[in-house]
C-alpha cells in the first residue's frame, strides 16, 4: 500500500542499485537504514542487469521501509513496490522517455493506479556527463541556468505532474545548486525531491534548507553509510 502523502514531511530515501546492493552489502546498509529511520528505499538506476524483483524481495527480508519503484528502463518495471514513481524525463527531449515508455507500461500499470506518482524528472548538469545523461540521451539543464529550470518545472506542475525530482545524475561531481533548489522551490507548489552528487552533511542540510521535501542519497552512503544516520538527523530538525 502506498505511503498516506508521498513524500509528505520532509523526507530521506535511500537509492539501491540492483547491481550493487547485495549481500553483507545489503544487509549493514539496510540495518542503517532501519536504525535511523530512513523514510523510503528507492530500487532502481540508469543500467541493471539483476532483477529488480529480487531486490525488493531482499529489502523486505531485512526491514519494513516502503519501497519506492525508480525505473530507469521498462525492464526494471514491476508491481511489488509501495510506491511507482511514474517518471517523465521533462528535461530532455527523447519522446521515448516523455511519453513513449508510459504508453506500453500503462496497460501493465492500469490496476495499480493507487500506487503510481506521476514525477517530472530534470536533469541538471553537475559537473561531468552521467550515466543518466549518456543512457537516456538527452542534454542536461546547465547547473547556472536556474531560470530553464524552474520554467520546466512550472511546466510539470501545469501539466499535472505530482513531483519534481531535480537530479544530478549518479556518480555527479557536485550536487544541484541549492541555489538552483531555491528558485525551483520558490516557483512551485507541489513536491520537490533533489537527488546526485550529494556526500556529506552539511550539503544535506542546505539542500533542506533551500526547500527540498525530499532528499535521495545512493552512491555516498555505499562509501558513508553513516551520511544516512546524519541526513536523517537533520531532517528530524525539520519535523
Amino acid at each position: 500500500m502506498k505511503p498516506d502523502n508521498f513524500p509528505g514531511r520532509k523526507s530521506v530515501a535511500l537509492l539501491l542499485d540492483p547491481d550493487k546492493a547485495k549481500g553483507d552489502l545489503l544487509q549493514n546498509i539496510l540495518k542503517t537504514a532501519s536504525e535511523s529511520n530512513t523514510d523510503y528505499i528507492f530500487a532502481g538506476g540508469s543500467l541493471t542487469f539483476t532483477s529488480i524483483d529480487k531486490l525488493i524481495n531482499e529489502i523486505r527480508k531485512f526491514c519494513s521501509i516502503p519501497v519506492v519503484l525508480f525505473p530507469g528502463n521498462l525492464l526494471q518495471l514491476t508491481l511489488n513496490a509501495d510506491v511507482i514513481l511514474l517518471l517523465s524525463l521533462i528535461s530532455g527531449r527523447n519522446p521515448e522517455l516523455l511519453i513513449g515508455n508510459h504508453v506500453i507500461a500503462a496497460p501493465h500499470l492500469k490496476n495499480v493506479r493507487e500506487k503510481l506518482v506521476s514525477v517530472g524528472y530534470i536533469l541538471i548538469s553537475c559537473g561531468k556527463k552521467t550515466s543518466v545523461e549518456y543512457i537516456s540521451q538527452t542534454e542536461a539543464i546547465p547547473c547556472d541556468k536556474p531560470e530553464i529550470a524552474v520554467a520546466t518545472a512550472l511546466a510539470g506542475e501545469m501539466l499535472g505532474l505530482q513531483m519534481i525530482y531535480l537530479e544530478a545524475g549518479s556518480g555527479a561531481t557536485n550536487p544541484v545548486p541549492v541555489s538552483l533548489v531555491k528558485a525551483v522551490r520558490q516557483n512551485i507548489s507541489i513536491p520537490l525531491a533533489v537527488g546526485g552528487g550529494i556526500k556529506n552533511k552539511d550539503e544535506v542540510e542546505n539542500i533542506f534548507n533551500a526547500g527540498a521535501d525530499l532528499i535521495i542519497l545512493g552512491n555516498a552512503c555505499e562509501k558513508n553509510p553513516e551520511l544516512l544516520t546524519e541526513a536523517c538527523r537533520i531532517r528530524n530538525k525539520f519535523i
